[in-house]
């Protein structure tokens, strides 16, 4: 048995049920269907941080950039509270989105635990500033990405608790039969409603005691792990990590999880300081993840479909035009499972490691600010280099992805040329033996 027949039965048998599991893990899986089903959100929130930030310099003369720029000014007042709400109140529905998803996996619904969830965001994330009987003001600043996690951890632990308090029948208020279903509910939650937001508010009032909240309290805690998070290093390691998962057949969704609340919550938080006008403060986000690294969908296969064009095998040449249309818009199954890519000893080099020669490419790029960081998110599927440009407002991204997609096409190259000379040589044996 060949060392990459050995590799792939030890990953079969002790990896991949692992990365199944993981991927099936009810919080993980809850946060991973948050984080999509918020697009709509992200992609309202990135128009208007792209609105709200014009590209241009004290020397700019084209009448459209200025024009662009003089309605930027005179609504700067909506777009920001448009941004506030949708990209810069991300943890908020995130937290919501975990509710519903966790509370559906249980069979459970979800309409009571999302309120009480509500309340124990606004009053653990958010910090008062003045609460009078004229007006109300309260600090929102951690409702963007620097809320992620508290918004996890209160939405997760709202759940569990209810249910636990739930299935026990715990402090129940038992309704007459004739009392409607939904009313009923309603009094069987409320000594568990009750109980957890007692809970909520114990825990602010420690954290106010010792003058300061929650999200505050964990970000400076968790700064130096973010911080290490954002490098090229962690970028370099999950690259690997999730192509290498993909190439034996565990779909990069198994990681969503986990990258989710990273990527984008460094996307809002760097969408913060867009609109605010300050120095975008990282570099891995979902923009850059999608855009810059994963060009064509994981594998990097865009280049690859290119060359699959030119292929002289027919069955090449046939998956090259079917899958080069979706790998413009990031979607590379047909081409992983067409050529195939997964489990094939002859792509194995050229599939994990062309995404991961994009990352560090893109890092250095942005890190060192030859070209700018994202910092807006519009869809998933838009093609690498229109997203590459509006995620960035830096037409020195287009160049970037421009030329990655050149170097994937010669990565690939060689690889490609063994294989469509493997398929021709058994087209004509097939042919032959007809």
């Amino acid at each position: 048995m060949s060392k990459l027949s050995q590799f792939n039965s030890f990953c079969e048998k002790k990896i991949m049920p692992y990365a199944n599991k993981m991927a099936k893990q009810r919080h993980l899986a809850s946060m991973r269907d948050a984080f999509m089903s918020l697009l709509p959100i992200t992609l309202m929130g990135g128009v208007a941080a792209i609105i709200k930030s014009p590209p241009i310099t004290e020397n700019t003369t084209n009448i459209f950039l200025l024009k662009w720029a003089e309605f930027a000014t005179g609504n700067s007042g909506i777009l920001n509270w448009l941004f506030t709400f949708t990209l810069g109140a991300m943890s908020l529905y995130i937290a919501i989105g975990i509710t519903h998803f966790l509370c559906k996996h249980y069979k459970m619904e979800s309409f009571l635990p999302i309120l009480f969830v509500i309340v124990g965001f606004f009053l653990l994330v958010t910090d008062p500033i003045e609460l009078g009987y004229a007006s109300k003001s309260i600090e929102i600043a951690y409702i963007d990405g620097k809320g992620l996690i508290p918004a996890i951890l209160i939405s997760i632990l709202t759940v569990e608790f209810y249910r636990f308090m739930k299935v026990r029948d715990f402090g129940r208020i038992k309704m007459p039969e004739s009392v409607p279903a939904s009313l009923s509910d309603v009094f069987a939650a409320f000594v568990p409603g009750f109980i957890i937001i007692i809970i909520y508010i114990i825990i602010y009032t420690i954290f106010s005691k010792l003058d300061t909240t929650l999200p505050k309290f964990l970000f400076s805690l968790l700064a130096p792990t973010f911080k290490a998070v954002d490098s090229i290093f962690f970028t370099v390691a999950i690259t690997l990590i999730t192509h290498l998962l993909w190439f034996f057949g565990i779909h990069d969704a198994a990681l969503a999880g986990i990258m989710g609340p990273i990527r984008d919550g460094n996307l809002s938080i760097n969408a913060a300081a867009q609109v605010a006008g300050e120095q975008l403060p990282h570099v891995f986000t979902t923009p850059f993840w999608v855009y810059f690294v994963a060009i064509g969908g994981c594998g990097a296969v865009l280049g690859l479909a290119i060359l699959l064009i030119t292929a002289k095998s027919k069955q090449l040449k046939t998956i090259g035009k079917m899958g080069i249309a979706p790998a413009m818009f990031g979607i590379s199954e047909p081409l992983i499972f067409g050529v195939p890519l997964m489990l094939n000893p002859v792509f194995l080099i050229p599939f994990i490691f062309t995404a991961t020669i994009n990352a560090v490419v893109a890092y250095l790029a942005m890190s060192q600010n030859i070209v700018d960081k994202t910092f807006s998110m519009l869809s998933w599927n838009m093609p690498s280099i229109i997203g590459a440009f509006f995620s960035t407002l830096d037409w020195k991204a287009v160049v970037l992805v421009v030329g990655l997609i050149i170097v994937d096409m010669i990565i690939y190259y060689p690889f490609f040329k063994v294989y469509d000379k493997q398929l021709v040589a058994a087209e004509k044996e097939e042919e032959g033996d007809l």
